[in-house]
């Protein structure tokens, strides 16, 4: 896996009170994917850009919604999840900037 690549694998951390409350309770974090990204890449990624270590990795598709769009129908895009449990007292740190 070249580290070109691996940049690319993770789109953005999901930010939600679900994943909050996931990575409290299990040190867990939730990311959002490229669509054709395999688990080890994911590893890879994570260790690479936060230099932590990466127990396990779980890989979800989450398929989008049929919507209406004004008299149109729609369908949302789908998107692919990562949620990666760290080893014990590693954690990631998200910087948020308040303006």
């Amino acid at each position: 896996m070249n580290q070109e690549r691996l940049m690319k694998v993770l789109v953005g951390p999901i930010v939600s009170e679900k994943s909050t409350m996931i990575g409290e309770k299990h040190n867990q974090y939730s990311f959002v994917v490229v669509p054709d990204a395999k688990k080890s890449e994911v590893k890879a990624a994570v260790e690479l850009l936060f230099k932590v270590q990466v127990s396990s990795v779980q890989i979800l598709n989450l398929k989008g919604k049929q919507k209406r769009f004004g008299r149109f129908m729609g369908k949302r895009n789908d998107v692919r999840k990562a949620y990666v449990s760290l080893a014990k007292d590693q954690e990631i740190k998200f910087e948020q900037e308040v303006m």
